[in-house]
């Protein structure tokens, strides 16, 4: 089964539409964004701001001073780049329950292009004080995200995909914002992913096994906090570490990897990731293969990594 994050996002939306504090907001994309199913049934919670994220963002301070829970939705360029500034200052400065809920992230946005591509929103909120970053790996791990978010305190950043992604998840368990899980064990050599590279770094595993390398395989779906005991039992057990996102190397999760082992358990790191390039056109598998964010890649960089 395949089901694009974006879309479990906005079914999701629909289950809570009667939590009383929950409100949903747009920025003129609700088709795009899948939250238009829920503009439709509760539309007394529902805001479309138009074509104007950073008013969006303000109006989902002012929501959430007032007691309400809003998921604030538009395209990750747009809410992570064109309204920054209210981000920072409206809603993680005062440290208010807004969860910035990103679509169409990474290169598979596919044939909009380098401008609708973002590739550096992971970095810009990495930096920001006190944001949680969520990047789900598939639609039951979406919708036990949002069930955690609506628990948990201050600004999130929920980071969701155009592509449809296969379920890596048998079935939906509770979501531990902060808290990776192993997925596959080894001591050969480690795969940390997010996002839809679980699914392939998952794959890359089973053909390494079928030459010997047993690698284990990390999901970090909750990139900030980083779920530092995790990745510090990797780098003590195993002799090198890849890190796979669909984002750029620089700023993302395997920044964060790095900068956490430098200090406190130096050991290899390899990045698979756009290595600070801006996407292009494309069908999203051929963009895939051109950044290299492909079970191949993550293969033939495991098998040079363990000679």
């Amino acid at each position: 089964m395949k089901k694009a994050t974006r879309q479990a996002y906005g079914e999701t939306l629909i289950k809570y539409k009667d939590k009383k504090e929950l409100v949903v907001l747009d920025a003129d994309l609700s088709a795009a964004t899948k939250t238009d199913g829920f503009s439709k049934e509760a539309p007394e919670k529902f805001f479309n701001l138009g074509i104007a994220e950073a008013d969006m963002i303000g109006t989902a301070a002012g929501l959430a001073l007032g007691g309400k829970r809003p998921f604030a939705s538009s395209f990750a360029i747009f809410e992570a780049g064109r309204a920054y500034e209210q981000i920072r200052n409206a809603v993680a400065y005062q440290k208010l329950n807004v969860t910035i809920a990103a679509t169409h992230a990474g290169i598979t946005v596919g044939e909009d292009g380098g401008s609708h591509q973002a590739i550096e929103d992971i970095a810009l909120m990495r930096v920001i004080p006190g944001m949680t970053i969520i990047n789900p790996s598939d639609d039951l791990e979406t919708e036990a995200a949002i069930e955690a978010i609506m628990q948990q305190e201050g600004p999130v950043y929920l980071r969701l995909g155009r592509l449809a992604v296969a379920r890596i998840h048998e079935q939906k368990k509770p979501f531990i914002i902060g808290q990776a899980e192993m997925l596959r064990q080894g001591n050969d050599g480690t795969i940390i992913a997010t996002g839809l590279m679980v699914q392939e770094s998952l794959a890359a595993a089973e053909q390494l096994a079928q030459q010997g390398i047993e690698v284990r395989v990390l999901n970090f779906s909750t990139i900030k906090p980083l779920d530092e005991e995790l990745v510090l039992r990797a780098a003590q057990e195993t002799p090198w570490l890849i890190v796979a996102e669909e984002h750029s190397v620089i700023g993302g999760l395997g920044s964060a990897v790095s900068e956490f082992l430098s200090e406190n358990y130096p050991t290899k790191v390899i990045k698979i990731g756009i290595q600070d390039k801006f996407g292009q056109s494309g069908e999203p598998e051929v963009l895939k293969e051109f950044y290299g964010l492909t079970i191949k890649n993550i293969t033939e960089k495991a098998i040079q990594a363990a000679k």
